[in-house]
């Protein structure tokens, strides 16, 4: 018997159909099944095995994520600290993070049950705000962490320092620190280079710069990232998340997790030719 949790995409009824349906196989083959309260009442017939979002990790043996790269973020999110591996059924539309596709989705859980898999494991940051002089509890992040204009038609000023090194201050709408696995996600948008997953690097990168550089930074795995707002009001936002109002003298800091992700696969899998399918970059 395993306990297997579920996380499922909201506001799409075919992913609360398809989430009810491995509940239900699961449950018929004797396994415990939970998911977080924050989705009881997602899936049809699921609210009795909702446990709160805090102790959904507590004992799983995989969690397995019907949705897309959102859902899957998410299901990081909670699992995080306890290092339970993740299953994702793509249930979105890029579905970049996720293994496998919903016809393949009783095959796949069947092969985990029966310990048929790998890990692929992928870097992640701590982020810390430092606010008034005090420090937040650490969030993990396996995207990116976010400074950004709370006002339109402002820019923030924000001065990156490295290891305790200044390096360099932007005024712009915002300033993404990522991971490599976040580099294709709002660091791509913003003009920022794509790293594969097998580098351990963080990207920090400036969103519409108001100066004549406005280029990239890519920094080692063992660089603490200081980010302190100079002027201006900014928000936080760790993985898409909101994490809180900044304003002039407050810190984010930026580092490499102890807590990577673990993602389930069935064989080794092509980043890049990953990333050309997804993102339709070859023409043939």
């Amino acid at each position: 018997m395993s306990n297997v949790g579920i996380v499922v995409l909201h506001d799409r009824p075919l992913a609360a159909n398809l989430a009810a349906d491995v509940i239900h196989w699961l449950e018929d083959h004797g396994h415990d099944v939970r998911v977080p309260v924050s989705d009881a009442a997602v899936a049809e017939g699921i609210p009795a095995r909702a446990v709160p979002d805090d102790e959904f990790a507590r004992g799983l043996d995989v969690a397995v994520s019907v949705g897309g790269d959102g859902t899957m973020l998410r299901t990081f999110g909670l699992v995080s600290r306890c290092g339970v591996p993740i299953l994702g059924i793509n249930m979105g539309r890029l579905g970049y993070l996720t293994a496998v596709q919903p016809a393949q989705w009783q095959e796949s859980v069947t092969r985990v049950l029966a310990g048929d898999y790998g890990i692929e494991e992928r870097m992640t940051i701590d982020v810390q705000r430092l606010a008034a002089g005090n420090a937040t509890e650490p969030r993990t992040a396996l995207n990116d962490a976010v400074v950004e204009k709370q006002a339109a038609g402002h820019t923030v000023r924000v001065a990156v320092s490295l290891s305790g090194q200044r390096a360099i201050s932007y005024a712009a709408d915002g300033l993404i620190v990522s991971t490599p696995t976040g580099s294709t996600a709002y660091n791509l948008s913003a003009g920022g280079p794509v790293l594969s997953p097998d580098i351990q690097a963080l990207v920090v990168s400036p969103v519409a710069a108001h100066s004549l550089f406005g280029r990239s930074l890519v920094v080692g795995p063992e660089e603490v990232v200081r980010v302190e707002v100079e002027a201006g009001t900014a928000v936080l936002g760790v993985d898409g998340g909101h994490s809180g109002l900044l304003r002039a003298g407050d810190v984010v800091e930026c580092r490499v997790s102890e807590h990577p992700a673990r993602f389930v696969t069935f064989g080794e899998r092509d980043f890049w030719r990953v990333i050309t399918a997804k993102f339709g970059l070859d023409p043939r």
